[in-house]
Parts: structure tokens; C-alpha cells; sequence
């Protein structure tokens, strides 16, 4: 079963989750940068073993930001098809729910909440 919602109230979502996107990215450079200062004081094997699964780590999830990112601008681009089929009364038309792209984002922040605690308690032992 499809849910129906405002053109508007997607475009709102969209936007927001852009906004989220672009946090999450620069989060990702912060947490590398620290990462290359925990790399520079500790040469010990264990730590470089954990440097390095958080260097993969957040290589995914910079690819999952910007994957996540064309999918949303991708909703948006039809959002605007849609606007452009009949320009009227758009802010109170709607069209199928962007579920998939809700779904992305919520598993993705999920994702990214978990590893940023792993990498706190990671980052606090060795800085």
C-alpha cells in the first residue's frame, strides 16, 4: 500500500535530510583528522589495527553520505517533474511517499550514531 503526502512536505524532508548529509560529512572529515593525530602518537600494533578499521569505516560511510545524497536528490528531481506537469495548487497536491529515501536516512544515522560512540571511547583512550 502506498502513502500519499504533500509535494511541499517532501520537499521540506528532502531538504532537511540534505542539511543532515552535509553534518554527517563534515563529522566524517573531524573524526579522520583525529584519527591521523591518534596514527601519528601511537605506533603500537593494536592501535594501528584500530585506526585502521576506523579508517574503513568511515570510508563507507562517506560512500553511504554521498549514495544516500543522490538518492535524495533524485526524489527531489522528480519532485520537481512532478511540479512542472501541473504548476497548480502544488503546495496542497501530493504523490507517493519517498519511503525509501526516509528508510536510507534513518538506517544511516542509526549506523553513523553507533560508530561515532565506538570512535569516542576509541579516540578518549588514545588521545
Amino acid at each position: 500500500m502506498s502513502t500519499q503526502e504533500t509535494i511541499y512536505n517532501q520537499h521540506q524532508e528532502n531538504t532537511e535530510w540534505l542539511s543532515k548529509l552535509n553534518f554527517y560529512s563534515d563529522e566524517v572529515k573531524i573524526m579522520t583528522g583525529r584519527l591521523e593525530e591518534i596514527a601519528s602518537k601511537n605506533n603500537a600494533q593494536d592501535v594501528l589495527a584500530q585506526v585502521e578499521h576506523f579508517q574503513n569505516q568511515l570510508i563507507i560511510q562517506k560512500n553511504n553520505i554521498d549514495e544516500i545524497r543522490h538518492s535524495v536528490k533524485q526524489d527531489e528531481n522528480k519532485l520537481e517533474s512532478e511540479i512542472n506537469k501541473n504548476p497548480v495548487a502544488v503546495d496542497h497536491r501530493s504523490t507517493e511517499y519517498h519511503e525509501t529515501e526516509k528508510d536510507l536516512v534513518e538506517s544511516f544515522e542509526n549506523n553513523f550514531n553507533s560508530l561515532r560512540e565506538e570512535f569516542k571511547d576509541f579516540s578518549a583512550k588514545w588521545m
